[in-house]
């Protein structure tokens, strides 16, 4: 019966030194598992944060690109407004062609052919000057 005894109690003793190699495996276990959800929540938190500073950057840069984009087109409408170059020179050779003040008026062209063929009288190319002068009175700037 000693004997017997000795051999559950030595049972008893293998099954709770198992028993105590279970809990702390399990102590250990949970240990783990408080850890890893610890930085779980902290890795969550901490991209929690970076996904809002980077969601505030993006709305930054798209007001940016839309203001920018306002810019370019208010931009590209005033260069299509303004005169390039070329128009410009076009403009230039056109007024050179037609330049107004050279023209003569016909009355001058009369004078100058009735002075070079010498006919009429002196008195009466006066009269003439004078009754040109006030028809054409507002080009010479006397009215």
């Amino acid at each position: 019966m000693v004997q017997e005894f000795q051999t559950q109690q030595q049972i008893s003793y293998e099954v709770a030194i198992k028993l105590r190699d279970l809990e702390q495996g399990q102590k250990l276990m949970k240990d783990r598992v408080l850890l890893i959800g610890k930085n779980l929540i902290e890795f969550e938190e901490k991209s929690s944060a970076e996904i809002t500073e980077i969601k505030k950057e993006v709305q930054e840069m798209k007001t940016d690109v839309k203001r920018i984009k306002s810019i370019i087109e208010s931009l590209s409408e005033e260069v299509s407004k303004s005169a390039r170059k070329e128009e410009l020179a076009i403009l230039s050779r056109q007024y050179k062609m037609f330049e107004p003040l050279n023209y003569a008026r016909i009355e001058d062209v009369e004078e100058i052919i009735d002075e070079k063929l010498g006919k009429g009288k002196k008195h009466s190319q006066k009269e003439e000057l004078e009754n040109s002068d006030s028809k054409h009175a507002f080009w010479a700037g006397k009215v």
